[in-house]
């Protein structure tokens, strides 16, 4: 039992990792592949003991936060993501289980490419494009409309004279394969890296800054799908998208209606032959039952539709030989085996590592060091080890052994009871101590800005900082010292730094590195407690009173708080003046979970007034009516938000009864 919950504890922080590699980075280091089972599994852990699934876990949410260098756009109808098919035999499960639910013995879908790049959302109002929008975290994704708008195939208005007040038009930004090559000669011939793959080139290209860059990146897009529709285009999910060409959008040609699975799985076979011979990538097809009132009927999960899946391609494989067997040093102390591959072409990218993961998957997979290996992935650039070939062994091969000692530090290591990990136990590690820095600075944490990791690297190689709290007492004569820095970059970085004191208790907390504290955790923590120090005085038995926290995670913050080195350079952080602000909580749960959508004008309080209140009584407040509104307060001269929520069947409020309600607390 403890071994499954410390293995969904691992998956959850891993995968949570990864998605904010993949989504927000355009970074990801780990093949489609490789996530699909470590999601697979983590799902399967968390169906047979349910009591251990955290609230933070990848199997409840999409993607990954927005980047905050960029406005926030709300998408009125969340954008889910889709479950996968791997085989035949799981498209053939998930057709069952939709006759089954509808009592229908055929069913009709239609199928499309599966394309490979950055899902968006472009919302139309009386036919003009409003705003661009990534999918973000699913609910929330970034404005991107300036760099949408630079894209000749998105109507900046839509064709023809009749067309809905709303709609919200979905689909994928993706970079052709001969464009991709075109960009990346180019930047190899300006000294720039190139990127990974198209779908990171497309995905770098809509997040610019400047738009006059975006406007030099050749990106086209394909719409597949809605979010608002504030009328019928049709009743089907083809007619629908159909119509989007009418008003001046291309539509993928490999979009078919298909009469039954048997067809959804031929179309699969085609497209498989016809993967390599496209000027764009796809890693599948997607699978939609086609009829809209089916779709209602069959819903959807927390976050994917039960109507629609992706049926993946098979991941495309190499055969290579791990030349050595590295051991790498992470934040916890964790000892990862790196394997260091002869260097293999795998669907047009270069790699030459991959992560063993720990002593167990070693063992699993029987590797050694000169073994021939398949490595697959399926779009990224760090591949996975799927077999040794064993057959291919001629006993000059050796197996791999874990080091007594750190290979950093010289000090002993320890395989702690309940855990996988082999841990180096010594906090004063320098690369535990670089691994924290990196942690504390990140985005996420601190956010430190310019302080990356070849600049951390010097800071502890040369004795400049040995913890977080030292990054506080760096002066400009310090970083002025370190190869390649200028004056102004040096007060960029002591800027960031100053900046980063005035961060919330829960990001102060969250950069510590509690284990199992994650973002979520440390937002629950620190609304039950007004200050990190506040926590550390507190025991297991209040921790686990406090709903979503569990032994595991009580027994991380007990432990440690109870290290005089820990409290000690809490201290230290608040003699430099890291003040951090207390997280605001609500005043009380009156409107908690509920959400409101104001419109007209209001005599007793501005819109943002009442925007706030809802927010200090615990919940929130959005400017779209949808599905998911509880409550539309209207005032004077209400227009159409009114006229939808009683189409919708939502309560509506006058501004009096708002008030009356909101003070009953």
């Amino acid at each position: 039992m403890s071994n499954a919950k410390a293995e969904i504890t691992g998956l959850v922080e891993e995968l949570n990792d990864h998605n904010y590699r993949y989504y927000i980075l355009d970074d990801p280091v780990i093949s489609d592949a490789e996530y699909d089972r470590k999601m697979r599994r983590l799902e399967e852990l968390e169906k047979q003991h349910p009591e251990f699934k955290s609230p933070d876990s990848p199997t409840l949410r999409v993607g990954a936060p927005p980047l905050k260098v960029f406005s926030t756009v709300e998408h009125a109808v969340p954008m889910l993501s889709l479950d996968n098919a791997l085989n035949k035999e799981e498209i053939i499960a998930f057709d069952e289980r939709i006759k089954r639910a509808l009592e229908k013995s055929h069913i009709e879908y239609c199928c499309e490419v599966k394309l490979d790049g950055l899902a968006i959302e472009l919302t139309y109002i009386n036919g003009y494009l409003e705003t661009g929008s990534t999918r973000g975290d699913g609910t929330t994704g970034e404005d991107v409309t300036p760099n949408i708008k630079t894209i000749p195939v998105i109507p900046l208005k839509l064709q023809g004279n009749s067309m809905p007040e709303r709609v919200d038009i979905r689909g994928e930004v993706i970079m052709r394969t001969p464009d991709f090559k075109a960009l990346n000669q180019k930047r190899s011939e300006q000294g720039d890296p190139p990127f990974a793959n198209p779908r990171n080139a497309a995905a770098g290209s809509l997040r610019q800054l400047d738009s006059r860059i975006t406007a030099q990146r050749a990106l086209t897009f394909f719409p597949y799908g809605y979010g608002v529709l504030s009328e019928s285009l049709g009743m089907t999910h083809f007619e629908i998208v159909q119509q989007f060409k009418s008003y001046g959008f291309k539509i993928n040609s490999f979009m078919r209606v298909l009469d039954g699975i048997d067809k959804v799985i031929d179309y699969h076979s085609e497209m498989i032959e016809l993967r390599n011979k496209l000027d764009y990538e796809i890693d599948g097809i997607v699978v939609k039952v086609n009829d809209l009132t089916l779709q209602k009927k069959l819903g959807i999960r927390s976050k994917s539709p039960r109507w629609a899946i992706a049926y993946k391609f098979p991941a495309q494989q190499e055969t290579t030989r791990i030349k050595d067997i590295l051991a790498q040093v992470g934040r916890t102390g964790a000892i990862t085996p790196v394997a260091i591959l002869e260097p293999v072409n795998v669907g047009g990218v270069t790699v030459s590592r991959a992560t063993l993961h720990n002593q167990d998957e070693i063992k699993r997979l029987d590797a050694k060091i000169g073994d021939r290996v398949i490595i697959q992935r399926a779009g990224d650039v760090i591949p996975q080890i799927v077999k040794v070939i064993t057959e291919l062994r001629d006993g000059t091969e050796k197996p791999f052994h874990f080091p007594p000692l750190c290979p950093v530090c010289g000090k002993k290591v320890e395989k702690i009871e309940g855990e996988v990990a082999i841990r180096c136990v010594n906090l004063s590690c320098p690369a535990q101590v670089k691994e924290r820095i990196k942690h504390f600075a990140a985005k996420r944490a601190m956010d430190i800005d310019g302080l990356g990791d070849k600049l951390i690297e010097q800071f502890v190689d040369q004795g400049l900082i040995n913890d977080v709290a030292d990054l506080y007492k760096l002066q400009k004569k310090d970083l002025l010292k370190l190869e390649r820095m200028a004056d102004k970059s040096a007060e960029n970085i002591l800027d960031a730094i100053q900046e980063s004191r005035h961060r919330t208790e829960d990001r102060l907390l969250y950069a510590l590195g509690l284990r199992f504290v994650g973002e979520h955790v440390a937002r629950i923590l620190l609304k039950a407690f007004s200050s990190v120090e506040e926590l550390s005085k507190t025991n297991k038995e209040e921790l686990t009173a406090i709903r979503e926290i569990g032994p595991q995670v009580a027994d991380s913050v007990v432990s440690f708080f109870e290290q005089p080195e820990n409290i000690k350079l809490l201290h230290r952080l608040r003699t430099y003046g890291v003040q951090t602000k207390q997280l605001h909580v609500p005043s009380d749960d009156t409107f908690s979970g509920k959400t409101f959508v104001f419109t007209g004008t209001l005599e007793q309080l501005s819109r943002k007034e009442a925007q706030e209140l809802v927010e200090q009584k615990g919940g929130r407040a959005t400017s779209s009516v949808s599905t998911n509104t509880d409550y539309v307060v209207v005032g004077a001269n209400a227009g159409s938000k009114a006229t939808k929520a009683r189409e919708l069947g939502i309560e509506i409020w006058s501004e009096n009864d708002f008030l009356q309600r909101a003070q009953q607390s």
